[in-house]
């Protein structure tokens, strides 16, 4: 009777020999799902913080786009500004210059107006002089 009860003993204690490897293979697996768990967060995570980069990324582009915008306008408003205060710098430029060309002009054809003036009175002065001659030649 007693080996009976011995290999009866013995089968329970085998059985819980395997329920408790059993137990460790479940513990084993458990923490091998755990970390992979763990894992798969943590590139949930690193995918988040490469999507919120981008997104800052992105937001520093539109940023720079709105300022590049705005210097544009504001030199669109420059130029206009510039129109108003009679065209823009270049065309003003080649105004000054037309002007400065025009200026030379009239003072050349005063220029020339005036040694016109003394050939005249050169001639005066010596048609004077000639009636002068005669005159005391009559004498």
């Amino acid at each position: 009777m007693s080996t009976k009860n011995d290999a009866q003993s013995m089968h329970k204690c085998g059985e819980e020999e395997r329920r408790e490897r059993g137990g460790k293979r479940e513990r084993e697996r458990g923490r091998v799902r755990e970390k992979e768990r763990e894992r798969e967060r943590e590139r949930e995570r690193e995918r988040e913080r490469e999507r919120e980069r981008e997104r800052e990324r992105e937001g520093e582009r539109e940023k720079e786009r709105e300022r590049e915008g705005g210097r544009e306008i504001e030199r669109e408003r420059e130029r206009e500004r510039e129109r108003e205060r009679g065209g823009g710098g270049r065309v003003r430029e080649r105004e000054r210059k037309r002007d400065r060309e025009r200026a030379r002009e009239k003072e050349r054809k005063r220029e020339r107006e005036r040694e016109r003036d003394r050939e005249r009175e050169r001639e005066k002065e010596g048609e004077r002089e000639r009636g002068r001659e005669r005159e005391i030649e009559r004498e």
